[in-house]
């Protein structure tokens, strides 16, 4: 089973959106892009436990492609670990505000 490589960012997460949506437009927001990034690290950690097991049970036809989704994973969840830890600095910089 080969999976495609990611080739830049932009294929990890989704696009934003390049005009401001209106106020009343129930189009996803920032949280829906937040959960389907974090259904795209599951998804890609899922594909990498699954062609590791494939190669431990001897079924793999080729290694370099747990290699490839390995890192992908590896990648995209220190992207997701780095993101988390500038939003939870940021709120803590706005919770120490003095108003």
């Amino acid at each position: 089973m080969a999976i495609p490589p990611i080739t830049s960012v932009g294929t990890a997460l989704p696009s934003l959106p390049t005009t401001k949506p209106a106020a009343t437009e129930s189009a996803g927001g920032f949280g829906d892009m937040v959960a389907r990034a974090l259904q795209n690290v599951q998804s890609t950690q899922a594909a990498a436990d699954q062609l590791a097991t494939a190669a431990a049970t001897g079924n793999a036809t080729d290694v370099h492609d747990y290699m490839i989704a390995a890192t992908q994973a590896n990648l995209a969840t220190e992207l997701t670990v780095a993101v988390r830890n500038k939003a939870v600095e940021a709120f803590n910089d706005i919770m120490r505000m003095q108003i």
